[in-house]
């Protein structure tokens, strides 16, 4: 790739971009000069490192799992005892004060959140880490910055260094013309997408939020600082960027300023700059979007673009078989080829951070007999717990009373039914909570691409419902599976006997299997086979390794025909167990919620 032709390409020849452009390649030099003999190491062997088997993250905020970054350092043999390979911080940039977006309005890319440590500890940690074999995520949010940034000031005080940096505008004619074609991100507590600033007499692109300015990606200026910030980072040894809300970076009147082409260029730029200056750096891109959209954040083997995407599909997915025992959908949305490249990684799990939204391949839900908006209410219901016969026990969260949409919130064990088991003290529903948490966790875990656990959802961690009494985030239900790390209840975690013990044991030991066996790695793809029960999710991984998996509460008789080029009929091994798994008449019995790893 050509950075020269590409810089030119979306600037323009002129003298500004000839300017701009040999203080890009000033900041590549010295960052590429700044970077220590061990980072350079590292970088010699490349960053193929993302498609072995022993990848494994985990994501937390350092406030709620350790309190700040000093305490993080007693924590991290927990983290290697589990099998954690990397670790995703939250965000921990400095942000404003008050309201912050969970830390996403970032006030100064270069120094860490006070309360947490300063950007030293965060070093130490980092070195910590990969002396334990963990590498190190961190957020980096690129769409916009908080309305306190320095650059945002230096634009108030009308610095012409930063003029132009954001969307400002000093009548409301272009954001009118703006909103005719733009998405809203957060229509109930944040609609429009423009908010006038009296003391500036400007209109300016808020897009998420009003405290949070959008970035003018039409100014090489932008662009510039922003590589000079990332490449600081990477210096400090961050392994993984998480690059937030890459869609929304590029605006264009007339667009929906969503998925732009402009932002694939930007974002090729910044892969080849980090090729040249730290190439043991991997993207991990963030882009809530349709699946045929997302693929694309991958660019190809030539021109790459993210390492590493967000499988929102596998989740949803996940979630839809467990609450219908019906893996239909599952089955032939994963079969759809969406053309990710043969170096293209999806992260898999079950939730992160934030809500989950359903959005389900329409198409095939029709084809299935479902109708997709009476679907989307079912499963809106029974993830809130409302819906006759539900497990699972959490809130709505952007609840739209007139269309009834909503996105749901809830921590993965009390999605599955461990709070409502525990609450109603039933040993039998405590039991089928704990296979079902489990049963999830296997097809993260074993399908393709890197599983990421979201910390304390190994130990079963419940709802916390203590949020409702901070005034600061009461007003967010997503505050409702963000609770601290409970620390009491992970010391039971070698207690077999013990929801945490065999939560914790259960994961390990599929962690451990992963890690050891390179039938997991990413490179290997899995290919989910239609076994005749809509009940078993069954999927093959290049005729290497077969896994079925009930997601239902009652036996299941799986006829071993559908996949007999698998080498039956003859007896197979469970991974998970060593123990020989055999058919009767050519047919396999699966246990309510069982699951098997066979090869």
């Amino acid at each position: 790739m050509d950075l020269k032709q590409y810089y030119y390409g979306i600037y323009g020849e002129n003298e500004q971009t000839a300017r701009r452009f040999g203080e890009l390649l000033e900041i590549i030099a010295r960052a590429g000069r700044e970077r220590s003999p061990e980072l350079k190491a590292q970088d010699a062997e490349g960053n193929g490192w993302y498609m072995s088997e022993k990848m494994v993250g985990m994501m937390l905020y350092v406030d709620r799992f350790s309190g700040d970054l000093y305490r993080f350092e007693e924590k991290i043999s927990y983290l290697e005892e589990l099998g954690i390979t990397y670790v995703h911080f939250m965000p921990l940039l400095k942000s404003r004060e008050g309201n912050n977006d969970g830390g996403y309005a970032v006030s100064d890319y270069l120094a860490v959140e006070p309360k947490l440590g300063t950007m030293e500890q965060l070093e130490r940690v980092v070195r910590l880490l990969k002396e334990h074999g963990i590498r190190t995520c961190i957020d980096f949010v690129l769409n916009h910055t908080a309305k306190e940034h320095v650059w945002a000031e230096e634009c108030r005080r009308g610095n012409p260094e930063y003029e132009g940096m954001y969307h400002m505008f000093d009548d409301d004619t272009e954001p009118r013309a703006y909103e005719q074609t733009m998405t809203e991100i957060f229509p109930e507590v944040a609609p429009k997408n423009f908010t006038y600033y009296p003391d500036l007499g400007k209109y300016v692109m808020t897009r998420f939020y009003e405290f949070q300015w959008d970035l003018n990606y039409a100014n090489p200026q932008v662009f510039n600082k922003i590589i000079e910030v990332l490449l600081e980072l990477a210096n400090k040894g961050i392994d993984i960027f998480r690059l937030d809300a890459i869609p929304y970076m590029w605006k264009e009147l007339g667009t929906k300023c969503m998925n732009h082409p402009k932002v694939h260029t930007l974002l090729r730029m910044m892969y080849e700059i980090v090729r040249e200056v730290c190439p043991s750096v991997v993207f991990l891109g963030e882009a809530i979007v349709e699946p045929h959209e997302i693929v694309k954040y991958f660019g190809d083997r030539e021109e790459k673009e993210c390492n590493v995407m967000y499988n929102a599909s596998l989740m949803v997915l996940l979630w839809n078989s467990l609450a219908t025992r019906d893996v239909r959908l599952m089955e032939r949305s994963l079969a759809k080829d969406y053309g990710v490249p043969s170096d293209g990684v999806w992260i898999n799990y079950g939730r992160c951070h934030d809500d989950i939204g359903w959005g389900f391949e329409t198409g095939i839900l029709q084809e299935l007999g479902f109708d997709p908006e009476a679907h989307k209410q079912f499963i809106i219901r029974f993830m809130l717990g409302q819906y006759p016969g539900s497990f699972s026990i959490g809130e709505l969260y952007e609840f739209n009373p007139v269309t009834l949409d909503a996105r749901n919130s809830g921590t993965f064990a009390s999605m599955c039914g461990l709070e409502q088991a525990l609450k109603e003290k039933h040993a039998y529903k405590i039991e089928q909570a704990i296979k079902r948490i489990l049963l999830l966790n296997s097809v993260i875990i074993s399908y393709t691409g890197i599983p990421l656990l979201y910390s304390g959802d190994e130990i079963g961690q419940l709802n916390d419902w203590s949020y409702k009494n901070d005034r600061s985030v009461s007003g967010d239900s997503r505050w409702l599976h963000r609770g601290k790390m409970d620390w009491e209840a992970a010391a039971k975690r070698n207690d077999r006997g013990t929801v945490q013990g065999q939560i914790f044991s259960g994961i390990k030991k599929m962690i451990d299997i992963r890690k050891n066996c390179e039938y997991f790695r990413s490179d290997i793809k899995s290919n989910p086979v239609d076994l005749d029960n809509q009940a078993v999710f069954g999927f093959h991984r290049e005729n290497k390794m077969m896994v079925l998996a009930n997601f239902s509460e009652h036996e299941q008789w799986v006829d071993a025909n559908r996949f007999s080029w698998f080498g039956l009929p003859g007896e197979m091994t469970d991974l998970l167990t060593g123990r020989p798994i055999r058919s009767y008449n050519n047919s396999i019995l699966l246990g309510p919620y069982e699951y098997l790893w066979l090869v």
